[in-house]
């Protein structure tokens, strides 16, 4: 017997239909109640077309410090999940290096622009 499970996903726009807030749910979750977010990336792989169908959301809150944490945090888990997918460890470990190259140079652009 196979098993559904789903996924709800609401996202609050505000009148010039920019995201306000995000919302998810999930029927296997343990959480009692939809969960906020300021951001996601949700991606599809089309194997007729064979590309990616992508959204990505962010709300006006969203801060530029918190973009930078999301995409290294994000990259990083991306690199997890293409080794569990194919074993290949090298490639996977060149997605870590470049996920912190790319944090410390956002940090060190944002020294500079500090000072």
């Amino acid at each position: 017997m196979t098993r559904q499970s789903n996924i709800n996903i609401e996202v609050h726009l505000d009148e010039n239909k920019v995201p306000q807030d995000i919302k998810w749910n999930a029927s296997d979750s343990t959480a009692d109640m939809a969960q906020s977010a300021r951001a996601m990336m949700l991606a599809f792989w089309d194997a007729a077309d064979k590309s990616a169908l992508r959204i990505d959301l962010w709300t006006k809150d969203m801060m530029v410090d918190e973009m930078a944490d999301f995409y290294y945090q994000t990259l990083m888990g991306m690199a997890d999940t293409f080794i569990r997918a194919t074993q290949d460890q090298a490639l996977a470990n060149e997605m870590k290096e470049f996920a912190k190259s790319f944090y410390k140079k956002f940090r060190d652009s944002q020294i500079q622009k500090n000072k």
